[in-house]
């Protein structure tokens, strides 16, 4: 795989990530550095990793999975989503919602932003490509484009308030609307 193809699959699949990250940095959910740094870390470690386990698992085991990947990714943004924007409609923009770059929220979001990620890991193994670049690249580009994106949201969160939250989480909404659609084509 060239550094070019590497860094294109990077750039394509480190974007629902970076849609996540802008949407919970607009509603104001990644309040401090450490919050931010978490996200992004955390996004570019589960692009990284996922890869790398689809890999290892190669494609004994995408058969099962396949027909239902997009539903697990699609049932946890929409769970993060729901509790954004119920959290924001009682008037609750922390309480409800907590942190979402800690504990089972953070695991969430990372497991449901990079489980495409899971995929192309099947695909290099069944391709017989080394994996370690691709995923080292894969990483890195959703650890910038998601640190890019908490940095525009959190300057665009202030700007909506309140408002950022509900949309934050519409917008959750549609990336795993899009992803049950673009399995479904």
């Amino acid at each position: 795989m060239t550094n070019a193809e590497s860094l294109l699959l990077g750039l394509s699949l480190s974007l629902d990530a970076m849609a996540v990250a802008l949407a919970l940095s607009a509603a104001g959910h990644l309040g401090n550095i450490r919050a931010r740094f978490r996200i992004a870390f955390h996004f570019g470690l589960f692009q990284f990793l996922m890869p790398v386990a689809g890999w290892t698992m190669g494609s004994r085991i995408e058969p099962y999975i396949a027909a239902y990947d997009h539903w697990i990714a699609a049932g946890l943004l929409s769970f993060v989503a729901v509790r954004m924007i119920r959290s924001a409609a009682d008037g609750s923009l922390a309480p409800e919602f907590g942190d979402p770059s800690r504990g089972w929220t953070l695991i969430t979001l990372s497991t449901a932003t990079s489980i495409d990620a899971l995929a192309v890991g099947f695909g290099l193994a069944a391709l017989r490509i080394s994996v370690w670049y691709p995923c080292v690249v894969i990483g890195f580009t959703t650890l910038a484009l998601s640190t890019l994106a908490i940095l525009l949201g959190k300057k665009l969160g202030n700007s909506f308030g309140k408002r950022g939250q509900i949309v934050g989480g519409i917008v959750l909404l549609l990336i795993a609307l899009q992803i049950i659609l673009s399995h479904h084509t």
